[in-house]
C-alpha cells in the first residue's frame, strides 16, 4: 500500500495546510497520485507546546475537521514530526506521539551542526520506551553533518525517512540510493505542507525512481 509517512495534511494546526479546503486539495491530488494511505505528522516541538496532552487534542480537533470533510474514505492517521531538543526523551507522554497502532515515532534533527546529545535523546526514546525511531528527511543534513557524524547518526539502528524531492537533487539522490543499497530500513514521505511551494509530490518519486525502490519500504503496520 502506497503510503505517506511524513506530511503536513491536517489544518490550521502547524506550517502546513492553512485550511479544510487546502488539505482537502492535498488529499486529492495524493489519491491522484497513487497514495492509499496517509499519515498527517504535524511539527511538535517541546519548548512550544504547553505538554503532550495538549498537543494532542490540538491534533485531534485538526483531525476531525478534515475527515468530516473528506468524502474520499482514504486512511488517515495519526503522527507527529518531533524536533529533538534537550530533554525530549524525558517528556512526559513522548510515546503517545508515536504512529498510529505502532510503535515507530518520526523525530527530525535540529538544522545546525550535529552533538552528541542528540543522537542520546533518540537512543533513550527508543530504549526507555521500546520504540523505533524513524529519522525524518536525512538526506537534508548533509550539508551540517560530516560524512562520519553522517556514519554516527546511521549506527542508531533507526528507520530512515527519505523525502521525495531527494530524487530531484543528484546529491540526495546519489546519498538515499546508497543507503538504500546497504540494506538500512526506511519509508518514504512528500512532507508536503500545501499546494504552492510545497505541494504532494508523489508524481517525482514515480518518476524518478524505479519501482522496486518505491517498494521496498518496511511496513511498519505488520
Amino acid at each position: 500500500m502506497l503510503t505517506d509517512h511524513h506530511c503536513h495534511i491536517l489544518p490550521g494546526i502547524d506550517d502546513g495546510s492553512d485550511s479544510v479546503d487546502t488539505s482537502l486539495q492535498m488529499i486529492k491530488t495524493m489519491r491522484e497520485q497513487g497514495v492509499e494511505r496517509i499519515v498527517a505528522t504535524s511539527h511538535f516541538y517541546a519548548h512550544r507546546e504547553k505538554d503532550v496532552s495538549s498537543f494532542i487534542e490540538k491534533r485531534k480537533n485538526a483531525y476531525d475537521k478534515l475527515v468530516q470533510a473528506d468524502n474520499t474514505n482514504g486512511e488517515i492517521l495519526l503522527g507527529a514530526e518531533i524536533a529533538i531538543e534537550h530533554g525530549i526523551s524525558r517528556l512526559d507522554g513522548i510515546e503517545k506521539l508515536c504512529i498510529t497502532n505502532t510503535k515507530y515515532i518520526l523525530l527530525e534533527f535540529q538544522y545546525a551542526s550535529f552533538a552528541p546529545w542528540m543522537l542520546e535523546e533518540v537512543n533513550d526514546i527508543a530504549f526507555d520506551y521500546g520504540l523505533t525511531p524513524i529519522l525524518a528527511h536525512i538526506h537534508r543534513y548533509l550539508e551540517y553533518y560530516s560524512k562520519s557524524e553522517i556514519e554516527e547518526v546511521l549506527r542508531s539502528g533507526a528507520v530512515l525517512q527519505f523525502n521525495n524531492e531527494a530524487f530531484e537533487s543528484f546529491k540526495e539522490k546519489r546519498f538515499v540510493k546508497s543507503l538504500i543499497k546497504e540494506g538500512y530500513p526506511y519509508v518514504f514521505g512528500s512532507d508536503s505542507h500545501n499546494m504552492r511551494s510545497r505541494k504532494p509530490n508523489w508524481d517525482v518519486l514515480q518518476k524518478k525512481a524505479k519501482p522496486e525502490i518505491i517498494d521496498g519500504v518496511i511496513d511498519i503496520f505488520q
